[in-house]
């Protein structure tokens, strides 16, 4: 194996004997590894990456912001380091399983976002409290202080979800807001840290103006569901929500103290075209998603390895990015397959065709692994700990 290969191996346990990832590890560290990757992969441009996640911590520690990026995302401990140590206070996981996973590689800092509902779950939400240093979760109902409570062995750090349009979780109106504070300042295994509020719906919305103004209606709701809370007596130290696309008007708006972008550090197609030359599109597209060409017979197109299984298929179709392919459009051609247009150069089989995702998090969750690249160059394989832990 050439040099670190065996490291990098022993990193990523029973998947470096996969063939593919075995054959990958072969390259490792050469010049012109990266065009040596099986495909389809996920490749993360890793100067890109750590731009990407700069510029976000200088722009939250400008505007007084703590940022605690969501690790939906990517799901991966090496990428989550990589923010942590460039400022992030934590990071943010949709799920359970998600948490349990960069837990056990060593992330000690998480808030769940999502609530969650049953005893049994509320168990593992107690056992996550009390192993970690910094665990907290949210919560949308006061059935859920019950079940956190009664789960508890230490103290639960909680955060109440707020609804600010989205309607998906999140207290409804300020009289709810101060119903669930009610519930978590009657049990003493419960300490009450704030209030989230993320307008998801916000987050594609093209034109910087309609997102700043959908920002500042819900933020309304939020500063009605923050009095209620305290008139209540509770506590309101946190306030977290925010996205990549709604940065700027969250921190002009001055309510959130903490932001949760995830997508900025890698970006997507349909970030892209909503936020276009607002200062939430100047963050570079760090993941691809690299396929092969295969089939060059057809006089108008080309088939290439990457289909229905290598993309998320909700959002904009994936765009290539490779020159060549500029404007030649692609659609899925099958599972296995994808159709993309011929250029109007002379195509082989073979050749390599990188493409930007139509929706970044759920294509990234498809992938066991992420192979980090520099220049032209394979420099590691992580393992994705959080692929499909959904539950």
């Amino acid at each position: 194996m050439p040099p670190g290969a065996q490291e990098v191996a022993d990193r990523l346990g029973p998947l470096a004997a996969r063939p593919h990832i075995a054959a990958a590890l072969q390259t490792l560290g050469e010049p012109g590894s990266a065009q040596a990757i099986p495909t389809p992969a996920a490749v993360i441009d890793l100067a890109a990456f750590d731009r990407n996640v700069a510029q976000m911590a200088a722009r939250a520690a400008q505007a007084g912001l703590a940022l605690r990026p969501h690790a939906k995302s990517h799901k991966c401990a090496a990428l989550a380091r990589r923010q942590l140590a460039a400022g992030a206070v934590g990071v943010c996981c949709a799920k359970l399983a998600e948490a349990e996973a960069l837990a056990a590689e060593g992330i000690g800092r998480i808030l769940v976002t999502s609530p969650v509902a049953g005893s049994l779950n509320a168990a593992r939400a107690a056992h996550l409290a009390a192993t970690l240093p910094d665990f907290r979760i949210a919560i949308d109902h006061p059935d859920a202080a019950a079940e956190l409570a009664a789960a508890a062995r230490t103290p639960i750090q909680v955060i109440i979800d707020v609804d600010v349009g989205l309607s998906r979780t999140g207290v409804h109106d300020a009289a709810q807001a101060a119903a669930v504070a009610r519930a978590v300042l009657a049990q003493p295994a419960l300490r009450l840290l704030g209030v989230q509020g993320y307008g998801g719906n916000w987050q594609h919305m093209e034109g910087a103006n309609a997102r700043a103004s959908a920002v500042a209606a819900g933020m309304e709701t939020l500063l009605a569901a923050i009095a209620a809370i305290r008139a209540a007596g509770g506590t309101v130290d946190v306030v977290t929500g925010g996205g990549t696309g709604t940065f700027a008007a969250d921190a002009a708006q001055g309510v959130l103290n903490e932001v949760q972008p995830g997508s900025y550090a890698f970006m997507d197609r349909e970030y892209r075209e909503a936020l276009g030359s607002d200062p939430e599109g100047a963050y570079e597209q760090a993941a691809t998603i690299v396929s092969t060409v295969i089939s060059a017979n057809h006089p108008r197109w080309v088939t290439v390895d990457a289909g229905l299984k290598a993309f998320s298929t909700e959002g904009p179709m994936p765009v290539p990015l490779s020159p060549r392919f500029a404007g030649c459009a692609y659609r899925f051609f099958g599972d296995e397959h994808g159709l993309l247009m011929r250029p109007e150069a002379a195509v082989a089989r073979g050749e390599r065709v990188a493409f930007a995702p139509g929706h970044i998090d759920p294509t990234l969750d498809r992938y066991d692994v992420f192979h980090l690249v520099e220049d032209d160059v394979l420099v590691d394989i992580v393992r994705v700990e959080a692929r499909g832990a959904s539950q």
